[in-house]
This record gives structure tokens, C-alpha cells and sequence, in this order.
């Protein structure tokens, strides 16, 4: 085994390991606060479904990655490879989707009671289990197509119509299948992203005003800036910001995957690593912001009066 494989299965272990721990440990935080308490918050029920679905994305991209690096590269029969690599993209939409409804739902919730929000403030609590339960039934639906063009192994395949990604293979399809299977996966994916912008935009203009109404008053100059809603504000714009920013990084990986006929495993290698970062470091974002935003999800002085 050479030096670059165990760096990068050394890599690939620390993260789904660390970043799995982290997102188990911050779950259990949260359904053990669920169980001593009468009732929680919506972003509460976000989160959750948020670092469950780190944790697929994790386990089911970190460890066949991480044994391949080791030079286990054939340990998946064909339907365990297509399942692993199914539950991997249901599980980072989800995020994706997740992360969305995070962002849009404070938004909503820090805009003021004289908006044109109002009436969705108090309606947006009672959808949120639905708009979540959407997320995951239309990601097994789009990704449903995806297992179909993978293969786990190249026996008795010619492997001039196949693209080689270490453990697994896909089918080469014509230019145009390929324009029409990038833009349904990606679908979504351009729509929440252009809601997290828009949310964050207004969190930050939000922020900004109340900030602008309140500062020539000396004694709500700290409570301004240290208001549970700016907090969770503060901590949702850093989650969305880094997701974004690691999703851009994906993003141009995945492009240049798909213009090559055969990637590199450089490049294999690189993708994945960037797909694993977001759901590695979120709960430690979470956590690192302060505690409070475990229990700004529990406690009434999180609803803007």
C-alpha cells in the first residue's frame, strides 16, 4: 500500500468517524431534551432529521471510501453497492433539504409581527413535519433513478462503456441522458439553494435593522446582540454558509467527473471528501456557536414577541 492510500484512508476515517460521533452525540442531545420536556421547538424537529442525515451520508460514503483506500476495493456485491451508494444520496439531499427549512424557518421566525410573515409565523410550526417528510419521500423518488446506470464490480462488462470511481462503476451514457440525468438531480438542489440565499439575505437585513432601531438605547445594546435570535440567526447563516460553500466545492468536482471520461482517482477521491465535509463539521458548528442553541429550540423566549 502506498503512502497516498493511507493518507487518504487515515483522511476518509477521521471523518466519518469524528463527524458521525459528533452528529450521534448532538442527536441524543436533542431526544434526550425532547423526552424531559413537554414540548419542542420546530427547528428542534429540523435538526434532528438533519443529523440523521449526516450520519447516512457519513457511514454510507466514509466507509466504503475509507476501506477502498486500505485496498478493500471489491467488498460490495452489485446490490449492496447500489443500496450504499442510494442511501448516500438520500441522505445528502435530505441535508441539503434540511439545511433549507433550518435557514427559512429562522428567517420566518426573527421577521417582525407587523411583516407580511405574520400570518406564516404562526402557521409555519404546524407544516414543518410535513415540508420534512416531503424532503425525504421526493429524494428517494429523484435518486431512485441513480443506482440504475451503477455497478459494483467491471466482470463481464465491457469496460469501454463504463467510468471506473474506485469501488463502483457507471454506465456511459450519450450527452444528451447525461444533460437530462444532471438536471433532475440537481433540480432541487438549485431551488434549495436559492431559498438558503434568500433566507439568509433576510436574516441579515432583519438583523441589521433591528440592530439600526436599537442601538441609540445604551441598555439594549448588549441585549441586541446577544438576543437568542440573533444567536440562532448567527449560528444557522455560519451552517448555511459552510454548506454552501463545501456544496460549490462538490459541485465542480462532480462537474469535472462528469466531462471526463475516465476520472482520476485523484479526483474520485477529492469529490468524496467534499461531500463528506459538511455533515463532519455541521454538529461541531452547533455545538462551537454555544449551547444555547440547543435550548433556544425548547424555551419560549426563542419566538420573537
Amino acid at each position: 500500500m502506498f503512502d497516498n492510500d493511507v493518507a487518504l484512508a487515515v483522511i476518509f476515517l477521521i471523518l466519518a468517524t469524528v463527524g458521525t460521533l459528533g452528529n450521534l452525540s448532538l442527536l441524543y442531545q436533542y431526544f434526550s431534551l425532547h423526552l424531559s420536556e413537554h414540548r419542542g421547538r420546530p427547528t428542534n424537529l429540523i435538526l434532528k432529521h438533519l443529523l440523521f442525515a449526516n450520519c447516512l451520508t457519513l457511514l454510507c460514503k466514509g466507509v466504503p471510501y475509507t476501506m477502498a483506500a486500505f485496498g478493500c476495493r471489491h467488498f460490495f456485491r452489485d446490490i449492496e453497492c447500489k443500496l450504499v451508494l442510494y442511501l448516500h444520496r438520500v441522505g445528502r439531499g435530505v441535508s441539503l433539504c434540511t439545511t433549507c427549512l433550518l435557514s427559512v424557518s429562522q428567517a420566518i421566525t426573527i421577521s417582525p409581527w407587523t411583516s407580511r410573515w405574520a400570518e406564516v409565523k404562526d402557521k409555519a410550526p404546524r407544516y414543518m413535519s410535513i415540508c420534512i417528510s416531503l424532503s425525504w419521500v421526493l429524494e428517494m423518488l429523484i435518486n431512485v433513478i441513480f443506482p440504475i446506470y451503477l455497478s459494483a464490480s467491471l466482470n463481464n462488462i465491457n469496460t469501454t462503456d463504463m467510468k471506473v470511481f474506485i469501488f463502483y462503476s457507471s454506465v456511459c451514457n450519450d450527452q444528451t441522458s447525461n444533460s437530462v440525468f444532471t438536471a433532475l438531480l440537481f433540480c432541487t438542489d438549485a431551488v434549495c439553494l436559492g431559498l438558503m440565499l434568500w433566507a439568509s439575505f433576510s436574516m441579515l437585513l432583519i438583523l441589521h435593522r433591528h440592530q439600526q432601531r436599537v442601538q441609540h438605547l445604551h441598555r439594549n445594546k448588549v441585549s441586541s446582540r446577544y438576543s437568542p435570535e440573533s444567536r440562532a440567526s448567527k449560528t444557522i447563516l455560519l451552517l448555511v454558509s459552510t454548506f454552501v460553500f463545501f456544496y460549490l466545492l462538490s459541485s465542480i468536482c462532480q462537474t469535472l467527473l462528469g466531462l471526463r471520461n475516465q476520472p482520476s482517482a485523484l479526483l474520485v477521491n477529492i469529490t468524496a471528501m467534499m461531500d463528506l465535509c459538511f455533515p463532519a463539521i455541521s454538529p461541531f458548528l452547533l455545538m462551537s456557536r454555544d449551547s444555547s442553541m440547543v435550548r433556544l429550540c425548547l424555551h419560549d423566549e426563542y419566538k420573537t414577541p
